[in-house]
């Protein structure tokens, strides 16, 4: 029950906010409001401050504009201050998490009159692992020495430049100028070597750690506990939910989530819940860890456990290896042809998700090897715990640091290993919902390995038992949550509860501003030779390039195509994405609009999301096709065959309402503001001759039409 006291509070700090900012009520921000605060203060609590009831989660769709960042803050603050719970914002980008902490809460804060803390959260893997950072410059310096032999996996390779990047760390950590996030680095680090020196879980001591007084990851994360709202992302609440939830995070029976950019939210989960397996990397792996045992037993021998676990591992490590040996052969007859295919890694997918009978065989084989194997790298590593609690044990903490780090790796590797071969020794009963199951050839450079793979075809199961009903409460939020009109599409694959509440407030947009138009000169995309002869023909009539202009492609292939085949006039004012980084591309464009130059983009899906080009810089929008979905896919193809196999239309079920919402947010890269205007050309005339044409019209905002 929404209650007088909560009310005035909120609205009192509406109105401030608007009154210092200079700003308008917007009539879409005001039903965002009213509607989030309802529905949060619906929510029942029991004697040990737990939610009893359904109806807790809030969907709202939000256009550009809305101002809906600050319509959640409003309402969920307050009322998660007053139910004593956390605030947990949670984006699918880094710009709006930066965004969110760095100026939406600044503002809110300075200017509404409401008094809150807030902090942004990060896993592990984004924060320097000192203790890492320090073994590998000791182990290279120890590899410099000629005297010592070496194993061949143990040949340093680390260049000259690596090791200056790494001590310029140590210095700027002693010298107080670095806190050790790897966002606060003052350069760009590539993965390969950001990898080397941070850590997860697994790896992880703990509060045992020599250096967690200095750790920043501890750092962060003890002003979690203390503050008001936690901004993090939609792949660090997933992988604490993984854990349990509050592993990292706030508890989430403690928790008011808000998913910004929530359309996001179920793709996310399918990558947390998906398996994958490389079958040479793991036979390789398997070698390693052979090699490993006796410099285990040399360091930590002195503990009777773990010499008797270790002793045991060769008999396991070689019967794993035989079976994953046994694959090779049998993964060639399903996927030796794609070695001929000219993609660049090609997929051979198990039709309905059903593998082979000998291959499932298999399957359970290695799936009982591998949790022979995790338990005994479970064992190894509580004992290896264990010790490092014992300031007196037998082992020297420094070798058990060591080492500690390598059983978490073995850990994790394993039971991953156990989770892809559990995922194919079970076969799928014909009343369940299937997964999709494929196998992807990679060419690593110096060989070619099968990687196999595994994964749910909808994310809505593992969303429902791990989130919605584990949370207090939660908001999503996003301008393109509903397809068609309706909210079914994301309802299916979020599993959000029936019972929430799904809303669309409107934009404050003048859509009028802009022209919606498919030429008369249009082809049918689906033939595709055709169809990229007529963007080659029509693009120099359409496009002025002393404006500001946006060209959005769905196949990078076609992207080249109609580049190369344009007057080199029009050539010379296009930015083709890919060429360079995104943002000095966009850099590009937005100098050469300042000086009035005019420019041209040319890009693919993702800068049909999230690009912001407001007025002068994006006065035409042109699209080239309808974006429906690729059908390589093989999690989308599996989801398609289960709904056919159910007497649905993949077609009409999922391909239309996946293409309403790209259409709709290809469109909206035009207006960015409310002053803004322009034009948007659909090259596909598919849109006029197609009986699901209509639909997608219908699912656009207003504009005016122009069909002449």
């Amino acid at each position: 029950m929404l209650s007088d006291d909560i009310k005035k509070t909120i609205q009192g700090a509406y109105s401030q906010f608007l009154k210092t900012r200079g700003l308008q009520a917007r009539y879409g921000q005001k039903l965002m409001i009213a509607e989030i605060a309802r529905t949060l203060m619906a929510v029942e609590m029991d004697d040990n401050h737990q939610r009893r009831n359904d109806g807790h989660v809030c969907v709202i769709e939000a256009g550009t504009g809305t101002g809906k960042t600050v319509a959640y803050l409003l309402a969920a603050i307050p009322i998660a201050q007053l139910l004593n719970k956390k605030l947990v914002i949670s984006t699918a980008t880094v710009a709006l998490q930066e965004q969110i902490i760095y100026k939406d809460l600044p503002e809110l804060k300075q200017d509404s009159g409401l008094e809150f803390s807030y902090c942004l959260a990060k896993g592990r893997g984004r924060y320097l692992c000192l203790t890492k950072l320090d073994k590998m410059l000791y182990d290279q310096q120890i590899t410099s020495d000629p005297t010592r032999a070496l194993y061949e996996d143990e040949q340093p390779d680390l260049r000259p430049e690596d090791m200056a990047l790494y001590q310029d760390m140590i210095n700027a950590l002693a010298s107080g100028d670095w806190s050790g996030d790897k966002d606060d680095w003052k350069d760009e680090l590539e993965d390969k070597l950001w990898f080397r020196v941070t850590t997860d879980h697994r790896q992880c001591t703990g509060r045992r750690c020599s250096n967690v007084t200095q750790c920043s990851f501890f750092k962060a994360r003890d002003n979690i506990g203390n503050v008001d709202v936690v901004v993090t992302n939609h792949d660090m609440v997933l992988a604490d939910l993984a854990l349990g939830g509050g592993a990292v995070l706030p508890a989430p029976e403690d928790s008011i989530y808000v998913f910004d950019e929530g359309h996001h939210l179920p793709d996310k989960a399918l990558g947390h819940f998906s398996h994958h397996l490389r079958v040479i990397s793991t036979t390789r792996w398997l070698d390693q860890c052979m090699k490993s045992v006796g410099p285990i037993l040399n360091d930590l021998g002195e503990s009777a456990e773990i010499s008797r676990c270790v002793e045991s591992l060769p008999n396991d490590l070689n019967a794993t290896k035989a079976n994953m040996e046994r694959l090779w052969p049998l993964l060639q007859n399903l996927a030796g042809d794609l070695a001929d295919s000219n993609e660049h890694s090609p997929r051979y997918r198990f039709p309905s998700g059903v593998v082979p009978e000998d291959l499932q065989t298999l399957a359970e084989e290695l799936r009982q090897d591998f949790s022979r194997l995790l338990a005994k790298f479970e064992k190894i590593a509580r004992e290896a715990d264990e010790l490092l609690e014992d300031r007196h044990g037998p082992i020297p903490k420094a070798d058990l640091e060591n080492w500690f780090p390598v059983f978490g790796l073995w850990q994790s590797r394993c039971e991953a290993c156990v989770q892809l071969w559990a995922s194919y020794a079970i076969a799928d009963q014909s009343t369940s919902m299937p997964k999709a199951r494929w196998l992807t050839l990679f060419d690593t450079g110096a060989y070619v390995d099968i990687e196999i793979c595994s994964s749910p075809i909808l994310a809505a199961n593992n969303l429902q038992n791990h989130l919605w009903r584990s949370c207090y409460a939660a908001v999503v939020t996003s301008a393109t949550l509903a397809a068609l009109g309706h909210f079914e599409r994301f309802r299916m694959r979020s599993g959000t509860p029936e019972n929430s509440v799904y809303q669309i407030v409107p934009s404050p947009f003048n859509f009028a501003n802009a022209v919606f138009s498919v030429p008369k000169t249009a082809t049918d995309a689906g033939n595709v030779a055709e169809h990229t002869q007529s963007i080659i023909e029509q693009l120099p009539q359409l496009i002025d390039p002393s404006q500001g202009s946006l060209v959005l492609f769905s196949s990078r292939k076609q992207m080249r195509e109609v580049f190369d085949q344009l007057p080199s006039r029009l050539q010379n004012s296009i930015l083709v994405q890919g060429e360079r980084s995104k943002q000095e591309t966009i850099r590009s464009h937005k100098q050469r609009i300042d000086e009035n130059e005019g420019s041209i983009l040319f890009g693919l899906a993702s800068f049909a999301e999230g690009l912001d080009l407001p007025g002068k810089y994006c006065t035409h929008v042109i699209i080239v096709k309808i974006p429906f979905s690729v059908p390589d896919d093989p999690i989308e193809a599996a989801l398609a065959e289960w709904l056919d196999s159910r007497g649905g239309n993949a077609f009409m079920e999922m391909s239309v309402p996946d293409a309403s919402i790209k259409l709709v947010q290809a469109c909206g890269r035009l207006l960015r503001k409310e002053s803004d205007e322009g034009k948007i050309t659909l090259l596909d005339k598919r849109l006029l001759t197609r009986r699901y044409g209509k639909a997608l019209l219908e699912s656009l905002p207003p504009y005016k039409y122009d069909f002449s």
